[in-house]
């Protein structure tokens, strides 16, 4: 792929969003999923191959958003969450073991996740919403291991199909009732541990190679620096108005998959 060709700037934008997303910006990171998924789709490599390369992308992006959030962690809830995603990594390995040759239904499918973690999304906009409305819960954080055990194997298949599952550990956050930090902090640590987990599962399958990883590489600076500049973005722009945009276009991207 040339560099600054269509194809490789629609990639550095979709990595400019990823470092967006892990610096604040709710819903970016789905934006992400649904540029590479686009732009992949009409390579050799097919729609399997865009999960791979966007996995050390967001590993990159992860690690700039620890450095910045690393003292707002609360350990208790990763540990719920984390073998319960390890257990949804392996199940989402299988399932995509059985799909990356069939693209056209591997499309189908991260469709159908990407239109159901905005649907997440929303739920957990509404469900912040009605927190805000109810002092009570909001000043009494609880956790439930059936949530954690939901949630975590939601998450763990959704991240290992499409690297699509901030939505899902977002809504369990939520429902922990975590500071706003505390919440950016926690799911920081969550999905670096989780991204790096899945690397030798993208090996095995084929989608992390030494063919495409310099994609990777050119696009990982960018991430990194639009993680560190995020909260500076997001400060001035409209918010409401960029988010509804994004969400927007990855209904538009979950639509056009499958189709």
């Amino acid at each position: 792929m040339d560099i600054f060709s269509v194809p490789w700037l629609i990639l550095a934008l979709g990595a400019f969003f990823t470092g967006l997303g892990k610096g604040g910006l709710p819903g970016a990171g789905n934006l992400t999923v649904a540029l590479f998924a686009l732009v992949f789709q009409t390579l050799p490599g097919g729609v399997a191959l865009s999960v791979g390369v966007l996995l050390p992308i967001l590993i990159s992006a992860d690690i700039a958003a620890v450095l910045i959030y690393r003292r707002h962690t609360e350990w208790k809830f990763i540990f719920r969450l984390l073998p319960f995603f390890l257990i949804g990594i392996l199940a989402g390995w299988l399932v995509f073991d059985y799909f990356k040759s069939r693209d056209e239904l591997l499309k189908t499918l991260i469709g159908a996740v990407l239109l159901g973690m905005t649907a997440l999304h929303f739920l957990r906009q509404w469900t912040k919403s009605t927190d805000k409305e109810d002092k009570s819960r909001a000043n009494e954080p609880k956790g439930s291991l059936i949530l954690g055990i939901f949630f975590g194997l939601l998450g763990g298949i959704a991240t290992m199909l499409a690297n699509a599952a901030g939505p899902v550990a977002q809504l369990y956050l939520l429902a922990m009732a975590l500071p706003k930090y505390a919440f950016i902090g926690t799911a920081a640590w969550l999905f670096l541990i989780v991204n790096v987990a899945k690397v030798p599962f993208m090996v095995d399958l084929g989608i992390i190679n030494t063919e495409w990883i310099v994609i990777s590489l050119q696009m990982m600076p960018i991430a990194v620096v639009a993680t560190m500049i995020a909260p500076l973005i997001v400060k001035h722009i409209n918010q409401k108005l960029f988010e509804t945009l994004l969400w927007l276009f990855v209904v538009f991207a979950g639509l056009k998959l499958l189709a």
